[in-house]
Formats: C-alpha cells, structure tokens, sequence
C-alpha cells in the first residue's frame, strides 16, 4: 500500500498507509531521542496495547492515559498530561507518540507543540475519522466552551503511521462517522471516490479490506497534497473544512457531548450543500445527489431540540471566521468547492433549517 509524503516548509514527512505498520513503528523513532510517551485511551489500550509494544521492539515508553471525549479536550487535560510528562522525567529530547482517535491526535499534537516549547511527535490514528483527517496535517488543538478548536498550533509529525487493521476493532457508530470525512473528500476533490460509495456501499459498511483500503488511499493522498500546498491554512487548506462550519457550532452547541465529530461534520455538510443549492451555487441535481449519500451512510442522532437560531448565533465564532465575516465552503458539483462569505444570515438561517428537519 502506498505512502504519501507531505511537504511543508518545516518539515518532510511520510503518511504510511500499510497493514502491519504499526509493528514497524520502532524505525520511525529518532536514534537519539529520549524518553517516548504514549498519549492514549484507555479502550484504544485494551485493544492495541500488545501491538504497540511489538512496534516498539522493547523500548521503554511511558503511557499518558487520557480519558478521551469532545468534553475533556480542554487545556486542563493538556496541562494534566504535561505535569505528567514533566513528573516522568520529560525534557527536550522527547517522543510523543498520540495513539488513538482524532481527540488523541489533537490532545497529543497540542502537547508535543507546546512541552518544553515543542517536542517530537509521531501521530498513530486508530480511528477512519483520524486516519483520513485529524492526524494528518500537523493541526492540533483543544476546545473552548466559545467554540471547537479555538487553541491550538501547527506542529508537524516525524510521520503519520495509518494501519487498516485496527479499524477491526472500531464501534460501527465510529466507523460510520469517519465514512462522512471520507465523503468530504469525495465532494471535495475526488468524483472516483464519490461514485466508490455511491457504488459499493454494502462492502464499505461490511469494511471490506480492498474497499477501505482504496478509501483511505485516496482520501491520504487529496489531505496530503492540500497541506503540502498550504500549510498554515492561508488559502486552498480551507477546502478541508467542507461541512465543519455548521458541523464545530452543531458541537459546541451540544457541549460537545451528544454528537461524534464526524456525525456532526456529516450535519455540516447537509446543511452546506442546501445552502449551496439555495444561492444557486449548486445544481439541484448535484445537491439531491449528494444528499442522497450523506443519507446512505447515516444516521446521524436525533437534531430534536436543536434551535436553528441557536446555530446561525455560533457560527461568528468559528475559527475561520475572519474580521467577523464566516466563510463557507459550498460545493459547486461533485469533486470541487469554493469559498463563498458574505452571505445574507436569512438565507443561511434558511439552510440550517432545512437540515435540521
């Protein structure tokens, strides 16, 4: 299976995606690096414990447990993992290795980021939504009770190791919540990859090993050549953030606690597509097609209670939100997107609506 490098001004680095890497994990850690700390969840522990430390070939590494969920990637829980890390015997020369979901990749990358003014870091995503996204692109961050996301930094990996074979263990609830980051990229960037799911939706919801295997390929390649091209999310990065607009105020509106981060980007992407439609910016056609998909590999949880207002006052807060004008990304068909701002709320407020129902 392939790897993929991405380039960055900073730094060169592979996103390998291979069975079995995890077992080969000892070669990607520097020779004279210090002591490795695994930030991980207790579940993930239980699971992959035994193949990690075949990874590690009898290194020595401290675990950093995190509790993991929306609701504690907060800066306490970093501090907590910090003192830890420093009460261990921490220092410059350190290793973090973030083993888990998309929440670790980002608690973990966050951590490295900031200890000591910046450590090592190797990402190891355990979940689709993270081998496809969030542990790919050096973004890290935490959650504010203002809005996701908000505290962050860039900090780049020595590599991203993505192994299929751990995706056996996931909760289907998970899996299909990663299947919506995949279909992001198919709107996105990738028409091949849309009418894969379109097509073989039966294999992709049994996780058939070649089907996951050409989705992961492809959604690594699109998310490696975007961060190779922009890093620090100045301009083209953007494109990522198809349905996460929508999707971060649906989450912080639910204090993070009743939606799974790629059920609410799915939300995102409902929403983004029916505004698209209603300024004209997308054909019916394309639209109904690509809400046909989102519904195909659903459910998302019941919207019950959820007030469009609520959501159309959240969005301000978004992270993309620039001199106070939120910026969109609206699909114009099937494999590309733009940037759209300045909209007018009511057609918004509209659209939120509509994907609430």
């Amino acid at each position: 299976m392939p790897t993929f490098m991405v380039t960055t001004p900073g730094r060169r680095y592979p996103a390998v995606v291979e069975h079995g890497v995890l077992d080969r994990l000892g070669e990607y850690l520097p020779a004279n690096s210090g002591k490795t700390f695994v930030v991980t969840t207790p579940d993930v522990w239980q699971h992959h414990a035994a193949r990690l430390a075949r990874g590690l070939a009898g290194r020595s590494h401290e675990i950093l447990m995190f509790a993991g969920g929306e609701e504690r990637k907060r800066l306490a829980s970093v501090e907590a993992l910090a003192e830890e890390m420093v009460a261990r015997g921490g220092d410059r020369s350190s290793v973090v290795l973030a083993f888990g979901g998309g929440i670790v990749n980002d608690v973990g990358g966050f951590l490295a980021a900031i200890f000591m003014r910046g450590v090592s870091v190797i990402q190891l995503p355990t979940t689709l939504l993270a081998q496809v996204d969030a542990g790919l692109g050096g973004k890290t961050a935490v959650n504010l009770e203002a809005g996701k996301n908000l505290v962050g930094a860039f900090h780049q990996p020595l590599a991203v190791l993505i192994d299929p074979e751990v995706l056996g263990t996931l909760p289907e609830r998970e899996y299909r919540a990663g299947l919506f980051e995949v279909i992001k990229y198919a709107v996105i960037s990738s028409p091949s990859l849309f009418e894969l799911l379109e097509s073989r939706r039966t294999e992709v919801l049994a996780r058939e090993a070649g089907v996951v295997e050409q989705m992961l390929a492809e959604s690594v390649k699109i998310k490696a050549e975007v961060v190779s091209a922009d890093e620090r999310e100045s301009d083209l990065r953007r494109i990522l953030n198809f349905g996460h607009t929508f999707g971060h105020a649906l989450e912080a509106e639910t204090g993070y606690a009743r939606f799974l981060h790629g059920e609410a980007v799915g939300f995102g992407m409902r929403a983004a597509v029916l505004l698209a439609e209603r300024i004209g910016c997308l054909a019916a056609a394309d639209a109904a097609r690509i809400l046909k998909l989102l519904a195909a590999y659903g459910p998302i949880p019941s919207l019950d209670g959820i007030s469009a207002q609520a959501l159309l006052f959240r969005l301000p807060s978004d992270k993309k939100t620039v001199r106070g004008e939120v910026h969109f990304v609206l699909p114009e068909g099937i494999g590309r997107v733009r940037i759209v701002s300045g909209l007018d709320d009511r057609a918004v407020r509209a659209a939120i609506e509509a994907a609430l129902q």
